[in-house]
């Protein structure tokens, strides 16, 4: 196998990885903006709130909710911080094996 294939294979495969990474982004975006929509909802709401759990709908006390629901948002924020990081890794590589590819497909 010489290096120009090596580096074409390396490159697929980082490719699938960032494929890999940008649905998981896509999943927690959903999931953060769900979150937030839930936490405008308790807002709103009166004392009177209700969590699901599993098939059923169990009434929770408000300020636990809320508490829940801002922790979460805190940790689905960290995760998209990680893989926004990721992303850019990501990039960064693939863009110089692209070029280094290049390279070897000219000479």
């Amino acid at each position: 196998m010489t290096e120009q294939d090596r580096k074409i294979r390396e490159i697929q495969m980082l490719e699938q990885n960032f494929q890999n990474l940008l649905m998981q982004k896509q999943a927690f975006q959903m999931e953060l903006s769900e979150n937030k929509a839930a936490l405008e909802e308790i807002e709103h709401s009166g004392d009177d709130v209700y969590k699901i759990i599993g098939q059923l709908m169990i009434k929770s006390d408000k300020t636990k909710v809320k508490k829940e629901l801002e922790s979460k948002e805190k940790i689905l924020g960290l995760r998209m911080k990680n893989i926004e990081e990721q992303e850019k890794a990501y990039t960064e590589k693939l863009q110089k094996l692209q070029k280094e590819a290049l390279k070897e497909m000219k000479k």
